[in-house]
């Protein structure tokens, strides 16, 4: 099957699923976001969270991981204050945990140039920990992530641990970064803004510049020949660079679809 055609009948299977998060719907703060990407023909996202600040009850492992079915005892999305962590503390029986989870994005890419762009504004923004992941099916994903988050156990078996001193000084740390993650957000967006804008316009002038020169022409037709190897292969997946000589510099993970 033709990639384009497929790439089109993923991005429309996957717009069209119910948003099986717990909130039902995209975070403000990332919509914008969200919506360019998805009006753009090489990119639709597939989950997203703008940040939030969590209270966690429940139980971990002996590494100190949460392991899933805790409970949550307090979300939001926006800056809290410290009156909100004590009064949802007031519920924890087992090992509360106070996290804030910074702006996380996963967006699939026609072809991993278009994924290399999409990397470069989101180092370019702040998040640092982003990375491609490309399927032997040709599937090429984008993490947008930072390490810009935040995680302290704030009660053991339903005794509280820390001060509420602390806790106030904790809640002010989180909201610093709930701000600061915001701000990335904006220079994320306005980057990809302007990262669109360069890449549309340079494959308008490519495509004046092959319809009007025919030397331009045939050497595009010898450079396709070459292109057919493509950057990542089914049986082997360990090629990242193709032969049109594109340069890798995201982190990559090489798994099944």
């Amino acid at each position: 099957m033709d990639h384009s055609a497929e790439f089109r009948r993923w991005k429309a299977q996957s717009l069209s699923r119910a948003d099986l998060s717990r909130k039902g719907s995209v975070d403000e703060d990332a919509a914008e976001v969200v919506e360019l990407l998805n009006s753009r023909e090489e990119f639709f996202t597939t989950s997203s969270c703008a940040g939030r600040i969590l209270l966690l009850d429940g139980s971990t492992d002996g590494s100190g991981v949460q392991k899933q079915h805790c409970c949550w005892m307090l979300v939001t999305h926006k800056p809290c204050g410290k009156d909100d962590v004590m009064a949802a503390l007031k519920g924890a029986t087992s090992n509360a945990v106070l996290k804030f989870e910074p702006f996380i994005l996963h967006v699939q890419c026609r072809t991993l140039q278009d994924a290399q762009t999409l990397h470069s504004v989101a180092i370019d923004s702040g998040f640092r920990n982003s990375g491609i992941t490309v399927g032997k099916r040709g599937k090429t994903m984008l993490a947008v992530r930072s390490t810009h988050g935040l995680e302290v156990p704030l009660s053991r078996q339903g005794k509280l641990m820390v001060t509420e001193e602390y806790i106030e000084f904790l809640v002010t740390i989180a909201n610093q970064k709930m701000e600061e993650n915001k701000k990335r957000i904006g220079r994320f967006y306005n980057c990809l803004q302007h990262a669109l804008e360069r890449k549309t316009i340079s494959n308008s002038h490519s495509e004046i510049k092959e319809n009007n020169n025919p030397l331009c022409t045939h050497k595009n037709k010898r450079s396709q020949g070459k292109a057919r190897d493509p950057s990542v292969t089914e049986g082997n997946g360990t090629e990242l660079e193709g032969a049109d000589g594109l340069g890798v510099s995201a982190p990559f993970y090489l798994e099944d679809d």
